[in-house]
């Protein structure tokens, strides 16, 4: 199954195209819908107060509520957009963004508007694609959950199981410790007072992926396809499985993760260091992995830049709608990323 997201954060619509879909799947839109209200903005000072209804228009793919086996077209319009908030700074490179990236990669023909194609917006069709891989990989007894593992050094309790990422889901800010997830809010509203933003991880858990997923070598590596997916979300800068950067602090007596055999005749581990993969195979264990996510670029502080049209130094004093912490709202982003994966691992 392999997707393509399409639009720009201004223009009059952003959507997927998914194609490779198994014909035949009864698609349950309500359950899309609740992912997309997930990563949703507007909801609360934590967050932009860009308002979207985010409701998709499926264009083809789906005929009498299951799909047809035809590429999947989903349109999700843009209707809450304040253009004119970037034309005064349209030529001034935000420090952070991919807005000088870009600029050089397309000859400055990009859509500078909200970061165009760029922006987080773009997530939501990725969301509902993710949506979509999520309801296929149930029928495989496959399940994806995540939870904020830490914002601004306060950091949430440990991923336990897929029963317990479930009732973080249903929260408005999903975590698993509700009093970490006070202190984080408020590290987030000190930050958007400051005309700041903070930054911080994400816990994943893909439950139920059987042993002998994958291949050590490049392009089959099931580590490897999912850091694609992964890197492709807008703000990930880090991706690490398992104890991840712990390993640096642990003696091989810690770090390894001794099997036993289970009353049902499966191999198991006592523990989950190496997050479910060893050599680029899954193991039968749950793949884990954490996100780390970059504070938002955009603050209103007054930030050093470079005018691309004049070519000088400038001044970069930011007006707008933007996010003080994106890591709440990236958390079904980052599920949908890894259902994308899992589905591909799975050869779905």
């Amino acid at each position: 199954m392999r997707y393509s997201i399409f639009g720009e954060s201004h223009g009059p619509a952003i959507g997927v195209v998914l194609e490779g879909v198994p014909a035949g799947l009864e698609l349950d839109l309500d359950a899309i819908r609740f992912e997309l209200s997930r990563r949703a903005p507007g909801k609360s000072a934590l967050s932009t107060p860009r308002k979207e209804a985010d409701e998709p228009h499926i264009l083809s793919g789906v005929f009498e509520g299951r799909t047809t086996g035809a590429p999947l077209c989903v349109l999700i319009e843009n209707t809450d957009t304040r253009s004119k908030d970037y034309s005064r700074t349209k030529d001034l490179a935000r420090p952070g963004h991919a807005d000088y990236a870009a600029h050089v990669r397309y000859d400055g023909f990009n859509d500078y508007r909200g970061g165009g194609h760029f922006s987080g917006r773009l997530t939501a069709p990725l969301v509902f694609a993710g949506g979509v891989a999520k309801q296929l990989l149930a029928q495989k007894g496959v399940h994806v959950g995540a939870h904020i593992a830490s914002i601004y050094g306060v950091n949430d309790d440990a991923l336990e199981d897929w029963d317990s990422l479930k009732a973080a889901a249903e929260k408005d800010f999903p975590v698993l410790n509700d009093a970490a997830g006070k202190e984080m809010q408020e590290a987030i509203l000190e930050a958007k007072k400051d005309l700041d933003s903070v930054g911080g991880s994400i816990e994943c858990g893909v439950f139920g992926l059987p042993a002998g997923l994958g291949a050590p070598d490049f392009g089959c590596n099931a580590e490897g396809i999912f850091s694609q997916y992964l890197f492709a979300v807008p703000a990930v800068k880090a991706v690490a499985f398992g104890a991840g950067m712990a390993f640096a602090l642990m003696r091989g007596s810690e770090a390894n993760d001794p099997l036993y055999m289970d009353d049902d005749g499966s191999v198991k581990a006592e523990q989950n260091c190496a997050g479910g993969v060893n050599g680029g195979i899954t193991n039968g264990m749950p793949l884990t992995f954490e996100v780390t996510m970059r504070p938002t670029p955009s603050i209103a502080r007054q930030q050093f830049t470079v005018d691309l049209a004049k070519k000088e130094n400038a001044v970069l004093e930011l007006q707008g709608r933007h996010d003080p912490c994106v890591v709440h709202r990236a958390v079904p982003v980052i599920e949908a990323a890894a259902a994308l994966a899992a589905c591909e691992l799975m050869g779905i």
